[in-house]
């Protein structure tokens, strides 16, 4: 059962929650255990904030979160960081470590168009448009199966860009801390980061 206390649906709250250093030295399926169930006391700490109470964290045959009353819920982890929101619509938010990478992988994420839109540091770029595509792919319910389908149509500023999947514009918020980057897909809403 959900019990609605003073709900603030216009602005979004996700939580990016530091990971304790020793559990940052878990491997396997150990870590990934503990990661999963710390990234969930950040949609804890979102839902607070929002002023709601969910139920169960629940997902389904494919990895999809399922919705725990009315409230949609998203979680990203890395070994230092995890992040977590819950939100009235379907929702995505995914984090990375900016870190080297191969040049491979700037195919993979992006195309030739894509990368003209914007003239800033490549590694970073990177980042960000990975982030912004798997939050929007997280908010469809989707896999990375759809990343081809995800294009950046427009880089606003350092912070915010508009990815297009399936004919539909998707408004994206980026948040950078310590040699981290998450994303959330915000559209029409006030984002409010939180780092603990």
């Amino acid at each position: 059962m959900n019990l609605i206390l003073t709900v603030n649906m216009d602005t979004l709250f996700p939580f990016i929650l530091s990971v304790p250093e020793k559990k940052q030295q878990l491997r396997g399926r150990e870590r990934v255990a503990f990661l999963s169930r710390f990234a969930r006391r950040a949609v804890e700490r979102s839902s607070q904030k929002t002023g709601v109470r969910l139920g169960h964290f629940n997902k389904d045959e494919k990895g999809v979160p399922l919705p725990s009353g009315e409230y949609h819920w998203s979680i990203s982890h890395k070994p230092e960081y995890v992040t977590g929101v819950v939100s009235l619509e379907k929702i995505g938010i995914d984090i990375e470590k900016l870190r080297p990478y191969s040049k491979g992988l700037e195919k993979k994420v992006a195309d030739i168009k894509e990368w003209n839109l914007c003239k800033s540091d490549r590694s970073e770029l990177l980042f960000r448009y990975w982030t912004a595509k798997e939050a929007v792919l997280k908010a469809e319910g989707m896999g990375l199966s759809g990343l081809s389908a995800c294009k950046v149509v427009k880089v606003i500023d350092e912070t915010n860009l508009i990815v297009n999947f399936r004919n539909q514009n998707r408004l994206i918020e980026h948040f950078f801390c310590k040699n981290h980057v998450a994303a959330i897909v915000k559209d029409n809403h006030r984002v409010e980061w939180t780092v603990q």
